[in-house]
């Protein structure tokens, strides 16, 4: 399994529907990039000026909800995952 290293946290993006209300399927260039997910690793948190260790502010197995074109993509084990920043992560869902 990958472990992230610093503030970052490595997610498993949530499917987003393929068809409009109406029934309609939508072209995958017509999709918008989905912006939730599932916390999978997070990492141990980035050390601050003074030597403390400031924890990242999600836990395994929380719904986050992330900036629209902040992460990185990655193909891990044949799945596929981003891999954010804690400062691009915009709220837990509950």
């Amino acid at each position: 399994m990958l472990k992230p290293l610093g503030d970052r946290v490595l997610i498993e993006v949530s499917e987003e529907e393929e068809k409009t209300v109406g029934g309609i399927v939508l072209a995958s260039t017509a999709q918008e990039k989905p912006q939730t997910g599932k916390v999978v690793a997070v990492g141990p948190g980035r050390t601050l000026d003074n030597g403390e260790l400031a924890k990242v502010p999600v836990n395994v197995g929380d719904t986050v909800l992330f900036e629209k074109y902040a992460g990185s993509e990655v193909k891990y084990d044949g799945q596929d995952y981003m891999i954010f920043s804690a400062k691009d992560l915009v709220a837990i869902v509950e």
